[in-house]
């Protein structure tokens, strides 16, 4: 069978009362955008506490499910059959057919699930699934009915029309990108960041993201597997700019003039110096990162305290509570994982300290840092303003 429509449910949308339609404009908006992947034609609209996505003529149903799993704010993608024809011996013969074109094996356990959102529709709920349910068993004797554990559950639904349908995929959750503001990802090759990008996407937040390179000791090729990775979440996202920084001379001065022990720790507070003034030229309201807690030297409690220490804007840390194989499942997921582990060096594990320090004290850190005031503002400065910007689609 065919399926010319899809019922698009949500969840958290339908808490938000009177802003609700914003909130299903904007998740409209997302829906579109990423059908523009698919070939066809597709019409994207709604009524009260629906929306719908209608394909035009011939399509690639795969390819229009998997599209729609990648878009923040659905629950579940019911692919349906629609008609206008509200007379009830025609919602009959129609669900009869329905069954024998999606379910061509008829031994299975069934449920009748009806709803009325037009009231003055001349049967009850409960009327039709007795009759809906009697025409099924009728045309198949060999269904059962089972309320409680069905097998399969046929949704009929009444409403300015007609909607049969018993798929229910389940889509990506969370919220529409767009409708949480914007925040700035510190986006290196490794696996963490790119999750921690996906999430808090996920959370309706729009994504830009740094990536500091350091020449000639990274190579352009780590840089594309960056630009891979944005495109990868991306694709779930929406466009990401990703604003791409020399870091090498940054680098190479603390690392001449900073004791070894507390490299790691400068020069990530120097990254998060940096990501918060492109973040606010850039409009975004909060910074991003993969930091899990414990996972490496620059991870502890004491030294995200020190990093943290420079910031003003808001850090998120969406997998600091997870173990790796956590986030490693997400990357999976998302399909950034095979990306992540390739054997290209990022800047933060060029310089590493042999013995980093894990239990930075802030005000020794800063200390430390007056050894760089001659410069590194100027440099900073140099930094910010020279950087590329890759849209990364």
């Amino acid at each position: 069978m065919l399926y010319q429509s899809f019922l698009i449910k949500y969840a958290e949308i339908g808490t938000k009362g009177k802003n609700r339609y914003l909130f299903e404009d904007a998740l409209m908006k997302q829906i579109r955008h990423a059908l523009k992947e698919v070939e066809g034609d597709f019409a994207v609209t709604k009524e009260i506490g629906r929306i719908y996505v209608k394909a035009d003529g011939e399509y690639d149903y795969e390819d229009v499910i998997e599209a729609l799993k990648r878009v923040f704010g659905i629950a579940w993608i019911c692919p349906m059959f629609q008609t206008s024809d509200r007379d009830f011996e025609s919602v009959k013969r129609e669900l009869v057919d329905y069954v024998r074109q999606v379910y061509p094996s008829q031994n299975m356990t069934f449920k009748v699930d009806s709803r009325r959102a037009d009231k003055k529709y001349p049967l009850t709920s409960e009327e039709m699934n007795r009759n809906l349910g009697e025409a099924v068993l009728m045309a198949y004797p060999e269904m059962k009915v089972d309320v409680h554990h069905p097998q399969v559950m046929l949704h009929v639904e009444v409403r300015t029309v007609v909607n049969i349908y018993s798929l229910m995929i389940p889509g990506p959750g969370g919220m529409p990108v767009g409708t949480n503001g914007k925040a700035m990802l510190l986006l290196s090759g490794g696996i963490d960041s790119p999750v921690a990008g996906y999430m808090i996407a996920k959370r309706g937040v729009k994504i830009e993201a740094v990536y500091f390179h350091a020449p000639p000791y990274t190579s352009e090729r780590a840089k594309q597997k960056v630009v891979d990775l944005a495109k990868l979440v991306s694709r779930y996202a929406g466009p990401i700019r990703l604003h791409v920084v020399n870091f090498t001379d940054i680098q190479l001065y603390i690392y001449e003039q900073c004791p070894h022990e507390e490299l790691t720790i400068i020069m990530r507070r120097y990254m998060m110096r940096i990501a918060q003034m492109i973040g606010g030229e850039t409009g975004c309201l909060a910074l991003i990162t993969g930091e899990s807690i414990g996972q490496v030297a620059s991870q502890t409690v004491q030294s995200l305290a020190a990093t943290n220490e420079v910031c003003t804007m808001p850090v998120f840390r969406p997998v600091i509570g997870f173990d790796k194989q956590e986030i490693v499942d997400i990357a999976e997921k998302i399909n950034t994982y095979d990306t992540s582990i390739q054997p290209y060096e990022d800047c933060c594990t060029i310089f590493v300290a042999k013995h980093p320090v894990t239990k930075p004290n802030v005000k020794v850190i800063r200390h430390s840092e007056e050894k760089l005031e001659e410069q590194i503002e100027k440099m900073v400065k140099t930094a910010v303003e020279e950087r590329k910007e890759i849209m990364c689609r």
